[in-house]
């Protein structure tokens, strides 16, 4: 093949490169105005349904309907919607198929109830706002909200909250401020990522002890309550504020007082022992002036016996310990408490002063103990 006819076919090549291009380049121009086109056309719809929504047409629910009919697959893949400050009585059921919803704002409405199942099926959600609404309790459902991190429910008519709703594994706000709360579920321990908790102004008398095991907890605002006294192991979490005031919390107002020893029931008194030798793997052996340790034979005796009874282990399981001696018991314990500076001890940011912190003491031998920061409790 001579020179000419190589260049030739390198012109047709080229042309053919340049004729497919062109081809491309009118294909997508066309296709970005068909997308421009469809986008003004839903644009006009979406805004011909704002209008008759705005001037009381249509119901949030026959707006939710309409959107759906409008353009189905476009509102399914809708991932923040915020349905604030209107008149809603009740959660829409059009809420049940905005599966990948990420953001869900119903603050200031009229709500009285949530349905567990429109609110169970929004499973990709992150946020929660129901503030200033009027509901009186929260389904179990709510722990079907698997990915939920913040949830907002100030200012409804709560007595209590579900302990279904500590199985949220990824909740890292929890703010329940202006209800009508005596307590907080007793599983809050299991609310492993959280990190902010506001519940101030309720009717709080004492927070639950699994409030020492959130490892993340930074903000505890817990003021205007009936708190007197908080949990045994506050002082162990990563607390930056801590907010208490209105509180009726204890003061040390010494007084004298004799306390007897006290008569341990026969199971405390088994438990306590079973513990013990649980506890004490070795023992210390004298022969003459030598000391010697040695595998405690009560030791291996009992984790075996243990294990075929799972009730018993479960119950051991619950067990606590003496504050000043380390000890296990089951059931029978003094009550005490012990103040802390909540700048100094709990290194905190703010300074709410002296904190009372609950302390368990195994007995009144313990108690009586000369030398240690606790003081017994006396209750009006």
């Amino acid at each position: 093949m001579n020179f000419h006819t190589e260049s030739g076919v390198q012109l047709l090549h080229i042309e053919a490169s340049l004729g497919h291009l062109q081809m491309r380049l009118v294909k997508e121009s066309k296709l970005r105005r068909y997308q421009q086109k469809r986008s003004k056309t839903m644009q006009v719809k979406l805004f011909k349904i704002s209008q008759q929504y705005q001037v009381g047409e249509l119901t949030t629910s026959e707006l939710l309907s309409t959107c759906k009919h409008q353009n189905g697959p476009a509102l399914r893949r809708l991932a923040v919607l915020n349905l604030g400050n209107n008149c809603l009585e009740e959660l829409p059921e059009s809420l049940a198929t905005l599966h990948a919803l990420e953001k869900l704002h119903l603050f200031g409405n009229q709500i009285k109830t949530i349905d567990a199942k429109i609110i169970g099926d929004l499973r990709n959600l992150t946020f929660l706002n129901l503030n200033n609404n009027q509901i009186k309790t929260i389904p179990s459902a709510i722990n079907r909200l698997v990915n939920l991190q913040y949830l907002s429910l100030d200012g409804n008519q709560l007595t209590s909250l579900p302990a279904e709703m500590c199985a949220l594994s990824k909740l890292t706000e929890l703010h329940a401020a202006g209800n009508q709360l005596s307590a907080l579920p007793l599983e809050i321990g299991f609310l492993v990522k959280l990190s902010r908790l506001h519940v101030q102004k309720n009717k709080i008398k004492e927070l639950p002890e699994g409030l020492g095991k959130l490892i993340h907890l930074e903000i505890i605002d817990a003021a205007a309550n009936e708190i007197r006294i908080f949990p045994t192991e506050i002082h162990k979490l990563p607390l930056k504020e801590l907010y208490c005031e209105e509180n009726p919390l204890l003061d040390a107002l010494p007084v004298h007082s004799i306390q007897e020893e006290e008569i341990l029931t026969l199971k405390e008194i088994t438990a306590r022992y079973v513990m013990k030798q649980l506890k004490d793997r070795r023992k210390m052996v004298k022969y003459g002036d030598k000391v010697f340790y040695e595998e405690n034979p009560a030791w291996s005796y009992m984790r075996r016996a243990i294990r075929h009874y799972p009730n018993i282990r479960d119950m051991l399981a619950q067990a606590s310990k003496c504050a000043l001696c380390g000890a296990s018991f089951l059931n029978t314990w003094l009550e005490c408490v012990r103040f802390v500076d909540g700048h100094r001890d709990l290194k905190l940011s703010n300074s709410p002063g002296r904190v009372p912190i609950r302390a368990l003491l195994c007995s009144y031998k313990c108690f009586n103990t000369p030398g240690h920061e606790f003081y017994g409790i006396a209750f009006p």
